[in-house]
Order: C-alpha cells, then sequence, then structure tokens
C-alpha cells in the first residue's frame, strides 16, 4: 500500500527517486560559484554604464552640438594677399582664419606641421619677413602683404639649403615631424644673431655686433622647438655648424622677390 506521500505526488518509488536524484545533480550547478559565465562582472558592469550613459549622452551630445553649429555666425570673407616662398597669391578668407591652416589647407604647405595648435611647441613655425613666428597663433590677415616663408620654399631644385644639410650631417632629426620648424627657427635665429639680438643667457649686453652662438645660447635660442624624439645633441651640434661655415644666407634665397643672402 502506497503512503500518503506517494499519493501525494501520484509517482511510484521509482519515479519519487529519479526526480530526487535529478534534484542532486542540479542544485550543484545552482550554487557553484566558481561557474564559468559568458561575461566577467566588470564586463558587464562596463556594458550596462556604456548602454545606459550611451542613451542619455548621445542625443544629448548631438542636440549641443546642432546647436552650436547653429549658434556660429557666418562671416564674411576679407582679401589677403602674401607672397609665400616668393609667389604672390592673393585670396579670400574667414577672419578667424590662422596662418597655418591657410598654408595647410588652402595652400596644400604641408610641411608646417599642426602639433600643440597653442603655440607651446614649434611644429607650426615659419618665417615672417626675418621673423621666426608660430603661425598657429597668427591670424592670416594680420600678415596681409607679408613674405612669408615655409619649409617648401628652402632648397633650390636639388640643392638644399645649408641649414637643412646641417640637420642632415649632424643627425638632427628622428622622426621628422618636428624638423621643419626646427630648421625654420634655426634660420631665424642665425638671422637674429648675425644682428646682435641678445637672448637671456648673453653675458655682454653692452657688445655690439653679431652674437657668439655657444652651446647655451643654441639650447635657449632653440627652447622654442620641442623634439619629442630628444634629437636636441643633434640640433644644437647642426645649428653650431650653420654658424660655423658663415654662409648666412637668406631662408628662401631667390631673385624672385624672395629674401637676399643679405638679409642673414
Amino acid at each position: 500500500m502506497s503512503s500518503g506521500k506517494e499519493k501525494f505526488h501520484g509517482s511510484t518509488d521509482a519515479d519519487r527517486i529519479n526526480l530526487e536524484l535529478d534534484v542532486a545533480k542540479a542544485k550543484p550547478m545552482a550554487v557553484n560559484a566558481g561557474a564559468e559565465w559568458p561575461v566577467s562582472r566588470r564586463e558587464f558592469i562596463k556594458g550596462v554604464g556604456v548602454t545606459v550613459g550611451g542613451s542619455v549622452v548621445v542625443p544629448a551630445v548631438a542636440q549641443r552640438k546642432g546647436d552650436a553649429v547653429a549658434l556660429v555666425p557666418s562671416a564674411n570673407p576679407i582679401p589677403l594677399t602674401l607672397t609665400i616662398n616668393g609667389e604672390k597669391k592673393e585670396f579670400h578668407v574667414d577672419p578667424r582664419t590662422s596662418l597655418l591652416d591657410l598654408l595647410r589647407e588652402d595652400m596644400g604647405l604641408t610641411g608646417t606641421k599642426k602639433g600643440c595648435d597653442h603655440g607651446q611647441c614649434g611644429a607650426c613655425t615659419v618665417l615672417a619677413g626675418e621673423r621666426r613666428i608660430n603661425s598657429c597663433l597668427a591670424l592670416a590677415l594680420s600678415y596681409d602683404g607679408e613674405e612669408i616663408t615655409t619649409i617648401e620654399g628652402l632648397a633650390q631644385g636639388e640643392q638644399l639649403h645649408f641649414v637643412q644639410q646641417a640637420f642632415l650631417d649632424n643627425d638632427g632629426l628622428q622622426c621628422g615631424y618636428c624638423t621643419p620648424g626646427q630648421i625654420i627657427s634655426a634660420i631665424g635665429l642665425l638671422s637674429e644673431a648675425k644682428k646682435g639680438a641678445p637672448s637671456v643667457v648673453t653675458h655682454d649686453l653692452s657688445r655690439e655686433g653679431p652674437i657668439e652662438l655657444t652651446e647655451t645660447e643654441i639650447k635657449e635660442r632653440m627652447s622654442g622647438n620641442i623634439c619629442r624624439c630628444g634629437a636636441y645633441p643633434g640640433i644644437v651640434a647642426a645649428v653650431r655648424m650653420a654658424s660655423r661655415t658663415g654662409q648666412l644666407k637668406a631662408a628662401s634665397p631667390s631673385s624672385e622677390g624672395r629674401q637676399t643672402d643679405a638679409a642673414l
């Protein structure tokens, strides 16, 4: 005769035993903390955060971007004339255009690099007349009528500018990204030294005439040009070689309106 429990389950002893065995097998699966999950807790939390955050932030950013675009007023182009590497060019530019963007985007002169875009690294250095400037901080309209020299305007055909050659001879470069700015800055430095312009490390300020470019002078005068590869020993050696040659030529020698050798 079956017990009340058996009658309650409506099953035989064999069925009850099989059921208990199935439950016993299933329990470790339910409580095993070491069981492998498809994703880790870290990945799960990151995934949830990205999903929830994205659903809230992306629409907000898109809305703000749309508002910003709508708020930026259009500007009437203003005529601009520059002599770039000996060639006279005329433009109509947005008054907010930097000289760097004009050279790179409008002229295609990508040798002048955009590094920090804050005037801190010197990769964008060009010559305005005989002055070296950071073109990323220079409004193009501020130099209307001036002569601009970039790295592309130095060599004459296959013949390198003597400062370019000095950099090659002394391994004054590594990756090369900052090198155009370094070379242009070195040319400006040579011009300044010849004119007797002192630096903060010049000892005798009463002395007239060219400044002797010692290693200390070169380091100070080139301090505005950063080389993240650390090629400074070669850079200093290159500038010293260029200064010793006595061939103080212009940044872009030519008979077509560029600076002459006498400028340096």
